[in-house]
């Protein structure tokens, strides 16, 4: 069978994978704007730490399953992976409908971070797969664009079924559905993508080829100042997400916007950030992945610190708006890095060791926000996580270097920036 990479190539699969990877986006979007309203106003929890738990207990599981999904996948294949994660979503909705008590809530949430942290990532990576070196960046923004343009549309759709209804539990039925027809496209019509990765292993020089696990976490992790630099930017720009999760509903809210209004913000908030990845990938393989990173570090924090300082329904749409278009320029491009620098025999696990890192920014996030928030109120957490996307960004500019293959002599190569070189 003829392995050949590219998009146009491989357009029927790729499509697949970009529906696949939208129902990915719709089944977390589905709790974006109404499980923080459950927790304060169906169960009475008063404490943003508590409401916040749901997202640390997601954050740290998909972590988790991100660094061995990725590994997994190079062994089994993507196709089985993906398959799992959407068995492991089958009680995610039947949890959120007959939940008890909130601790039955953060226990779906643990299930939603396996399933996010195995069928998003095998997504990614089919689509690289397919997609091949010089359309890398282009995959990627799509990827990103048509999934968190189902989390805007998730978002949404349960914020206008609740406001319709109720918070529990007509908008987990649309929940139920998506997570069905997920599971039968995996089963049914995605094929495997592994042997084009195999493929590409096969035509490629061989330098860096089959390093062992402990290897690449390594390298991913701390061994290489640029992709340290990456994992740093992506753990802390999830503090942005887990911000809009938890604190934008019932900030807003306390602000006298009602809970289809609030659904609008956070759609607007997704869908610019999802929308615009349709172009910001590109822009990366045209003009290098350093520059539209450090860009939108800035721009994302800029746009969570002036939420606080306006007041009322637009204002809050422009600076969600504002805040996606930082997150839209540096989202994919951070996860070029990483391919840039991996080899195809390993690149599933390096792309896993970095979504680790970044998704680990859930939980750690949600925890800065939760303690922030109760101690100092709602709107020092803002500024904690305005400030920390800053900080961020200046190690960016400081240790990334830029990775993509064709610009300048001194464009990153694997192993050339070692975090000990001077």
């Amino acid at each position: 069978m003829n392995y050949a990479q590219g998009i146009r190539q491989n357009r029927a699969q790729f499509a697949l994978q970009l529906l696949t990877v939208f129902a990915v986006g719709l089944t977390i979007g589905a709790e974006r704007n109404v499980v923080p309203l459950l927790g304060r106003d169906l169960f009475g929890v008063e404490s943003l730490a508590i409401i916040g738990s749901f997202v640390v207990s997601f954050g740290f599981v998909k972590a988790l399953l991100n660094l061995y999904g990725g590994k997994w996948s190079e062994t089994y294949g993507r196709r089985p992976i993906l398959i799992a994660g959407w068995l492991v979503a089958l009680p995610i909705p039947v949890i959120l409908i007959y939940a008890p008590n909130w601790w039955w809530i953060t226990l779906g949430n643990v299930l939603l971070g396996v399933n996010q942290g195995l069928a998003w990532s095998m997504s990614v990576n089919a689509k690289i797969d397919l997609a091949g070196e010089a359309a890398r960046g282009t995959a990627v923004g799509l990827d990103e664009a048509f999934g968190y343009t189902g989390v805007a549309i998730g978002a949404w759709i349960t914020g206008v079924i609740a406001a319709e209804y109720s918070l529990q539990p007509e908008p987990f039925y649309f929940l139920a559905g998506v997570i069905v027809l997920a599971l039968f496209g995996a089963i049914f019509f995605v094929e495997e993508t592994l042997p084009y990765a195999q493929a590409e292993a096969d035509a490629s020089d061989g330098t860096d080829a089959d390093l062992p696990f402990t290897a690449v976490l390594k390298r991913a992790t701390w061994g290489d100042r640029t992709l340290f630099a990456a994992a740093q930017a992506g753990s802390v720009e999830k503090f942005v997400d887990a911000l809009v999760w938890i604190a934008y509903p019932l900030y807003l809210t306390a602000n006298g916007l009602n809970v289809a209004q609030v659904g609008v913000v956070v759609g607007v908030y997704g869908g610019v950030w999802g929308v615009l990845q349709l172009y910001t990938g590109k822009l990366a393989d045209d003009i290098g992945r350093r520059i539209p990173i450090i860009f939108g570090m800035f721009i994302a924090g800029a746009g969570v610190l002036g939420t606080v300082f306006v007041t009322g329904y637009w204002p809050w749409i422009l600076t969600a708006g504002f805040t996606g278009v930082g997150m839209a320029l540096l989202y994919p491009n951070l996860i070029t890095v990483v391919g840039d620098a991996a080899h195809p025999t390993w690149r599933a696990t390096g792309l896993g060791v970095y979504r680790m890192w970044r998704d680990a920014g859930y939980g750690f996030g949600a925890i800065l926000i939760g303690v922030t928030a109760d101690a100092l109120g709602i709107e020092a957490a803002f500024v904690m996580v305005a400030l920390a996307m800053f900080l961020s960004g200046g190690v960016a500019i400081v240790w990334m270097r830029e990775t993509h293959p064709e610009f300048g002599a001194e464009a990153y190569r694997t192993g050339v920036s070692p975090v000990t070189e001077d």
